[in-house]
């Protein structure tokens, strides 16, 4: 089974040695995607958990883009948030990106990610036909 490395120019480089996603080709494509991080193209995380969040979710939808799937190939969502964020404005911008695709999630509260400035990460598997 052919393993892909997806790292698509239109979203930041990784930040350290690692994939943006690996796609595994077979009778099916499944994707796993790293924690994908609030970072712009070039290179600014905003602030605001809303627009980290509407950030990760574009991120998200160019790894998609990039293995040739969308957003409804995605079977399942993990979100790492750290304390006292608002969560229902992390929920709406999910909410806005799978519109009425449903897919198991999970969400953590955690001390803190790998960089201070992010709120927020989200890793997806998704998976569609060859």
């Amino acid at each position: 089974m052919p393993i892909v490395p997806i790292n698509p120019e239109k979203i930041a480089p990784p930040a350290a040695n690692y994939q943006h996603g690996i796609l595994a080709e077979g009778a099916s494509r499944i994707l796993h995607t790293s924690g994908v991080v609030p970072v712009k193209p070039d290179g600014t995380v905003p602030e605001d958990i809303s627009e980290q969040a509407e950030v990760i979710w574009k991120n998200i939808a160019s790894i998609l883009e990039e293995a040739s799937m969308s957003i409804s190939d995605i079977v399942s969502v993990t979100t790492y948030v750290v304390p006292d964020q608002d969560l229902s404005k992390i929920m709406s911008a999910r909410d806005t990106t799978l519109g009425s695709h449903k897919a198991a999630s999970t969400l953590l509260v955690v001390a803190q990610l790998a960089q201070e400035s992010w709120k927020m990460e989200v890793a997806v598997v998704a998976i569609s036909d060859s």
